[in-house]
Formats: C-alpha cells, structure tokens, sequence
C-alpha cells in the first residue's frame, strides 16, 4: 500500500484479538489512503463490536473516518457494563454455544439458541429482526454489517464463558424462571397435572414441579440440582445486583 503512515495501538483488553504483530504497543501502519478506521481494525482481527472507541490524536472519532499521514490511533475496549440500546436485554448464540445458552437460560436469561448450524446469513438476520445480541467465537460473523448487536465470547470454557457475559452485559438475573431447553417461561405446576409425564421413581420423590409454558417439559429438583444450584448461587453472588 502506498497511502499514508499512521501508527495504531490497540487496548490490552483487545490483545487477545489484534494480529500478534499489533499486540506489543503502537505499531507503524501503511495505509491505502481510502480504507477508513473500521475497516482497517477489522482487517487487524477486532471486530468492531469489541470497539468501544477509537481515538485518532486524543480525539474520538468516527469508524468511518479514513487516516492521514502521521495520526495515531488508539482502539479502545468496549466500557463494562457495556449499555445495549432497546429492551428488553436479550441474546442469541450461535451453534457453538449450546452449553452457556442453557446457563443463562437457568439464570432466567433470554437466550435463543439452535442446536443445529443454521448460518452465518441468518444468524445475523436474526439478530436485526429480534434485536438480540449475537454472542459468537467466530469473528467473521461478528463483522456482518447486517447483525443489531453482537459481542465476541473470548473463552471457549463453559465457566468462564458465564462470567463473561455477566459482567459485560450484566442482564437482569431470575434463576429458575426458564426453560433450559426451548429458553419459555416456566409456571408453577401442580404434581396431579404433570402425573402422566412422570416416571414412576419421580412421582413417588418429588412434590415441587414447574412446567414451560412453551415446549411442556416438567422440571423437579433431581439429582443434578446441586450442581445448577452451585452455577446460580456463585452467578447471583458476584452479579446478582446487575441491572438489566
């Protein structure tokens, strides 16, 4: 490229991201004179829904901006809790995702989901048409110009996957309130309306039953309780104050 020279600096948060030879501090960049901001800190491995800001001498200015010779540009994390315009909050994931939609479906989190891959395209039609937040790995879905909103999942661990998503968006938490299967409500439900979708061990144990207002499926406290109980309790402890 034979445009202008500019030097760029990516935030720390923003590391794990940036190509590895823009990790180290300011770094010189030639330009093509007609690119602007936001193509370039695409075209350097962040997408622009972990751009909290972008800053050209100091001064905030626009993705669409394109450099002259000699600016310096620092590329800025977004700030957390990062605000999302609309309400309510809500998300959806991608097919890679399966196990922190069902997390935050048991936090009472709005989180649709599809097992299956249903691509990239309508993904992010999704996403305009409900206004719900993406939440991906894939940084090339990320940087759809189609998507309402979306945010990179940095880890690729369940448990630190939550945590992640907490803090940055810090939803409105409501433990027990949806089904992790299908993300319906859950209603209260009386044993003696559930009795035919029982197993004879259950009905026999079991007096506390809820039900999903969408998809039917009864839940109890069985034997896997304990540890849902410990991913609600350590969530409510550290973000359970969050407002939506």
């Amino acid at each position: 490229m034979n445009g202008p020279e500019i030097t760029i600096d990516f935030a720390p948060e923003l590391h794990a991201l940036a190509a590895p030879a823009r990790r180290g501090g300011p770094t010189a960049l030639r330009t093509d004179g007609s690119s602007t901001l936001g193509h370039l800190v695409e075209s350097l491995g962040v997408p622009l829904t972990e751009v909290g800001a972008v800053l050209v001498d100091g001064r905030e200015r626009p993705v669409s901006h394109v450099p002259r010779e000699k600016e310096h540009v620092e590329v800025l994390a977004v700030r957390r809790p990062q605000q999302v315009p609309g309400a309510p909050l809500r998300f959806l994931l991608d097919v890679h995702l399966g196990t922190l939609a069902r997390r935050l479906r048991l936090l009472g989190v709005d989180a649709a989901y599809e097992s299956e891959d249903i691509g990239d395209p309508e993904l992010a039609s999704r996403s305009a048409a409900q206004r719900r937040v993406l939440l991906s790995r894939d940084r090339g879905l990320l940087r759809r110009r189609e998507l309402w909103a979306g945010a990179f999942v940095y880890s690729d661990r369940p448990d630190e996957q939550l945590p992640d998503v907490l803090g940055r968006f810090a939803p409105r938490l409501a433990p027990w309130t949806r089904c992790t299967a299908c993300n319906g409500e859950l209603t209260d439900a009386d044993k003696e309306s559930v009795r035919e979708r029982l197993e004879h061990g259950t009905r026999r144990t079991y007096d506390v039953f809820a039900q999903c207002t969408a998809c039917d499926r009864v839940y109890w406290r069985g034997a896997h309780h304990a540890k849902l109980q410990t991913i609600v309790d350590e969530a409510v402890r550290e973000f359970g104050d969050a407002v939506a």
